[in-house]
């Protein structure tokens, strides 16, 4: 497949002032009466309601019918997202995020198409209203673009974008980027980010199911308040649903935030893994019960916000009290944590929540202090374990804090309210890019290398349980004693084997992970190179 800047490019370089012009200045006196977009009743930037809808951008004065080179801009499906559209010089157009619903504080995702467009046409395009004033286009990210005839997502190359504070749009941080159309028939979408839709994981769960895998069940969880599903996967081996087995549980959520997208393609590669016929994944299967929200925020999905539900709540600011009317999907997975977590039966060891990151670089978690010595020190193992099976796993991005503004969030929330045995992180993905050790260039992420670390964290349970001696060193090995001499007297009593040895016995240089003593205000892993022993895991306090 050509690449879609074969041509573009060509035309756009041919004129370096053209390219200057996107960057070098911020008009403080705009010329031309501004063309704004259906829905909004003035110039000003609070006026951005909805988004545009087919609409064409024409000179002032213009009243004849369209011509072809007159931008068409549209928003107006799944995960879309521009709300203005001011028209400036025939080269140059400002455009406006339409803010979050009923939440006029976050703009950043944007998502829109653009046709009846010219041959060699080339534009500008201002993004004038971003909410954050830091971000990765500093450190080289740009918009991904697609066409009709090249539907493979690719970047605007860096060196045609901008980012500065423009003094004519209240000091708000402003992208620019230059493109030149290359082909009249085509329709051309833009976007911060890889999209990853509602429809798109309904489609992908659906798959799934036709193929009566015997170890996946999709069950409805509760319904959004527009009315769309709220999914709940379980992955294990049918036997461990047994009601007379206990289970050990790694509970996982993504898209809170619905315009993390990347935290999609994390989770959707974990689910590949698991449902694969892999080694790994057969042995995680018969040890462990894998149960995954994919997408906790699927109206905020859906109608394209950055950050926010359809009524303009942060869902992962209101674990501690959600509402079943305002916030149904965070009421119905709290309520299910909770009732695993009183569950004598169940030990739930890990709740994971995905996120993506718009101003560092690198996959990388966070996770809880705590005052207790063994449980601090706990916490620290499955980062390590997932830095030496990830290459863009940072260990010096990753952080353990008990931040007060965190502190409805999910990973802080549930670290406090679930067991002590239970680890709680959140992980983030950078929206950009990462480095590994070998490389000082940052390496663009692709939608692949998503699911690649998703796959790798799911990888990850093999060694950490290894350690735990609760999973045999050997990936195709069977469990390590029959089920029916499992303990079934209460929860966490098969953590009993092995406790003396554990308790005394010093790591092999192959089992290093290292442990680490943080302040209460956060710490780093890579900060902290303090020997570390594996702590015996008790069961329940109750």
């Amino acid at each position: 497949m050509p690449s879609i800047w074969a041509t573009c490019l060509a035309a756009v370089g041919a004129d370096s002032r053209f390219l200057a012009s996107a960057g070098a200045r911020c008009r403080c006196q705009r010329k031309g009466r501004r063309m704004v977009a259906r829905g909004s009743d003035d110039c000003s930037e609070d006026a951005v309601v909805g988004n545009v809808n087919k609409f064409c951008v024409v000179p002032p004065g213009y009243n004849s019918q369209p011509r072809r080179g007159h931008l068409i801009f549209d928003a107006c499906f799944e995960s879309g997202n521009l709300g203005r559209v001011d028209y400036i010089t025939e080269f140059e157009y400002d455009l406006f995020i339409r803010p979050d619903t009923c939440n006029p504080r976050f703009r950043v995702w944007f998502n829109f198409t653009v046709e009846n467009v010219m041959v060699g046409q080339r534009v500008i395009f201002n993004i004038v209203n971003f909410s954050k004033t830091k971000s990765l286009y500093r450190e080289g990210m740009s918009p991904l673009v697609k066409s009709t005839s090249r539907p493979r997502w690719q970047r605007v190359p860096p060196k045609n974008v901008y980012y500065y504070r423009c003094p004519d749009h209240r000091k708000n941080y402003v992208m620019s980027f230059a493109f030149c159309f290359d082909r009249e028939d085509d329709v051309y979408q833009f976007a911060y980010c890889f999209p990853y839709t509602y429809t798109r994981l309904q489609s992908y769960l659906e798959a799934i199911e036709k193929k009566n895998l015997d170890y996946f069940n999709r069950e409805l969880l509760c319904l959004t308040v527009q009315q769309r599903r709220l999914d709940l996967l379980t992955i294990t081996a049918p036997e461990n649903l047994d009601p007379d087995e206990n289970q050990r549980v790694v509970f996982v959520t993504a898209r809170v935030h619905p315009g993390e997208t990347p935290a999609s393609f994390v989770c959707q590669g974990w689910i590949d893994f698991l449902v694969s016929q892999h080694p790994i994944a057969r042995v995680l299967r018969q040890h462990l019960v894998f149960k995954i929200v994919p997408m906790l925020n699927p109206d905020g999905v859906y109608l394209g916000n950055y950050r926010c539900s359809l009524m303009g709540f942060d869902l992962n600011r209101h674990w501690q009290d959600p509402s079943p009317w305002a916030h149904p999907t965070l009421q119905a997975t709290k309520q299910l944590l909770m009732d695993l977590n009183g569950d004598e039966k169940v030990d739930l060891d890990f709740y994971i929540d995905i996120h993506a990151h718009s101003t560092l670089m690198n996959g990388f978690m966070y996770g809880n202090v705590y005052d207790e010595e063994d449980r601090f020190e706990q916490q620290m193992v499955f980062p390590r374990l997932l830095g030496n099976n990830a290459e863009d796993f940072s260990l010096a991005n990753t952080n353990f804090n008990r931040d007060a503004v965190k502190a409805g969030t999910g990973r802080r929330f549930l670290g406090g309210a679930l067991d002590d045995n239970c680890s709680c992180y959140t992980l983030e993905v950078s929206f950009f890019s990462y480095l590994t050790n070998s490389s000082s260039v940052p390496v663009p992420y692709t939608e692949e290398a998503y699911m690649k670390l998703g796959r790798n964290v799911a990888r990850t349970f093999l060694d950490f349980y290894k350690l735990e001696h609760l999973i045999n060193p050997k990936p195709t090995a069977g469990p390590q004693y029959p089920r029916g001499q499992r303990n079934s007297s209460g929860r966490g009593k098969d953590r009993e084997r092995g406790r003396e040895s554990r308790g005394s016995r010093a790591m092999s240089s192959q089992q290093e992970v290292g442990s680490y003593a943080g302040s209460a205000s956060g710490s780093s892993l890579e900060a902290m190179p303090v020997h570390f022993k594996m702590h015996h895991r008790d069961g329940k306090k109750r």
